[in-house]
């Protein structure tokens, strides 16, 4: 199964928009957001799929109510508090905002932990468990947004970057 990953979108509607157009060109079975999307409109992009979207909140979504509302007009779209953990296919996951907030004894039992918070994409291991961070969606602090795709059948991961002079910050 191949899950989309993306974090810290920050209200940032043309890339998270083009993030998706990937998504959707790689034929994502699911996406899972690990958190600050900021506004409830920043869920906009993310109804142009049809596949489940699952996120977390960050520290920076501050209308929990207004973004659960927004998510409800998805399909199948999801919010919960971080951390959340799931099962997709036989795999075991934990969507988290801030990934340095967790203890390991609470990264064990997952195969693969998805956070976002630091900005920066990354792919590292603890033990047996793959940890992700997708990046920045609003590519604000690092000058590109970013996302990755995972194929949790071979822990394959692809880090996605926009590119061009309209995504430079």
């Amino acid at each position: 199964m191949q899950l989309g990953l993306i974090a810290d979108s920050h209200d940032r509607l043309p890339a998270i928009a083009a993030l998706v157009a990937q998504f959707q060109e790689r034929g994502v079975e699911m996406v899972l957001h690990a958190g600050d999307f900021c506004s409830p409109f920043a869920l906009a992009p993310l109804h142009a799929l049809t596949v489940p979207v699952v996120g977390v909140f960050g520290r920076n979504d501050g209308d929990h109510p207004g973004l659960s509302a927004e998510a409800s007009r998805g399909l199948a779209t999801e919010l919960f508090e971080s951390p959340h953990s799931l099962e997709v296919g036989e795999r075991r996951v934990l969507l988290v905002h801030d990934v340095g907030e967790m203890s390991e004894h609470s990264l064990a039992g997952h195969d693969v932990v998805i956070h976002g918070s630091q900005h920066r994409q990354e792919m590292k291991t603890r033990g047996s468990t793959l940890l992700v961070c997708p990046g920045e969606a609003c590519g604000w602090l690092y000058g590109s947004p970013g996302a990755a795709i995972i194929d949790l059948a071979t822990y394959e991961v692809e880090f996605l970057k926009l590119s061009g002079p309209e995504w430079k910050t």
